[in-house]
């Protein structure tokens, strides 16, 4: 076998193996969003869901949480409080299961998800008119496009959108 030969198999396999690691991370990529969150708290699906849905974690990133769960009292514009043993638990439970890497990790300073980078990204061709129909209101009702968004399941082959 000539010189030639053994680079073109040399190329041929580093170039194979480039491509199957890339649609590794593309494939990983694409099917994060479709993993539902499935870690639990019955004090934070109590307390958080009493207003609105409890946000899964995954989320925002550990210390957009903890400034989060600092100003409960001036919780978006309302009064929030809950027992202190309550919001430890809450608290704890929310940085352990926060946003990580990427995706959703990184802390913009914004404790609103819809104001992430990658809730952005997500929702950059979702035209204006679609978070002024009635049906859904604001970014921030999830569950009027994404029927798993209960259970963390945003697949956006999933999505339904009012109209």
């Amino acid at each position: 076998m000539n010189n030639t030969s053994k680079r073109w198999i040399f190329d041929s396999v580093v170039w194979s193996a480039s491509l199957l690691f890339l649609f590794g991370l593309l494939l990983d990529n694409a099917l994060a969003d479709s993993k539902g969150f499935t870690a639990s708290n019955n004090t934070w699906k109590a307390e958080c869901a009493s207003c609105h849905m409890a946000y899964p974690p995954n989320l925002l990133p550990a210390p957009a949480w903890r400034r989060l769960m600092a100003g409960l009292d001036k919780h978006f514009g309302t009064d929030a409080s809950i027992d202190a043993r309550s919001a430890a638990e809450i608290g704890a439970f929310l940085e352990n299961n926060s946003g990580q890497g990427k995706r959703r990790g990184s802390d913009s300073g914004t404790l609103r998800i819809t104001e992430t980078p990658w809730f952005q990204r997500k929702h950059d061709e979702v035209p204006a008119s679609t978070w002024k129909n009635p049906r859904v209101q604001t970014a921030a009702n999830c569950s009027a496009c994404h029927a798993g968004a209960e259970r963390g399941d945003f697949d956006e082959h999933a999505v339904r959108i009012p109209r």
